[in-house]
């Protein structure tokens, strides 16, 4: 009986965790990566450069979606030339990926600067 209460009480702090998510997209970066993927059980991280034209489009689709997908899902942006361990572990040949966590391990990934429309049905997939 206490493990069924132990498993009540981590579900319930899951939840008004995820409830209270972020409403902006987090930086993430080789040093933190693991640790999103363990901290948020359905995670976009988006991974682009600065000098990436692109990417820069796509940026207010991926902060508009953080927003309104709040405490459903997190959204991360991760610098390909800050943490290029983690994106050669993750095989990014192309900007801006996005690349969709479930659980610590990666369900699907679209390329390019897609409409808020797609990235929004791609994410809805798996909510």
């Amino acid at each position: 009986m206490e493990d069924i209460d132990k498993i009540k009480k981590k579900k319930m702090e899951e939840m008004q965790k995820n409830a209270s998510g972020p409403s902006h997209p987090i930086v993430a970066s080789d040093d933190n990566f693991d640790q999103l993927l363990e901290e948020y059980p359905l995670i976009l991280v988006d991974f682009w450069a600065e000098w990436c034209m692109p990417c820069k489009m796509f940026a207010p689709t991926v902060e508009e979606l953080a927003q309104e997908k709040k405490g459903k899902i997190a959204f991360a942006k991760l610098n390909v030339d800050e943490a290029r361990n983690t994106a050669l572990k993750f095989n990014v040949m192309s900007i801006p990926t996005s690349m969709l966590f479930k659980n610590g391990k990666l369900v699907d990934k679209i390329t390019g600067a897609v409409s808020k429309q797609m990235l929004k049905d791609f994410v809805e997939r798996y909510e």
